[in-house]
């Protein structure tokens, strides 16, 4: 069993070992959730985690635009060209 401690201001919990290893939280960053009837404790995604999948589900649902080749084909110019 699990109890609250105080730690500063604040309270946390300590995880059993065992615990710990079977959720696979080790070494992870936590998101902490309430939920009815209690609190969820899972680990955070990476901030990209998924895009890709995302992403290709998107372009198979929609397709894609058309490029635009008037901006792919136009010339590259120097600072010099600019006027500033």
């Amino acid at each position: 069993m699990t109890h609250l401690i105080k730690i500063g201001n604040s309270q946390g919990i300590r995880i059993p070992k065992p615990l710990i290893e079977q959720a696979d939280l080790a070494g992870k960053d936590l998101q902490l959730q309430v939920v009815e009837g209690g609190l969820l404790i899972s680990p955070t995604k990476p901030a990209r985690e998924g895009w890709r999948e995302s992403i290709a589900e998107t372009l198979k649902a929609h397709g894609t635009e058309p490029l635009d080749q008037e901006w792919l084909n136009a010339p590259l110019s120097t600072d010099d060209d600019s006027g500033w």
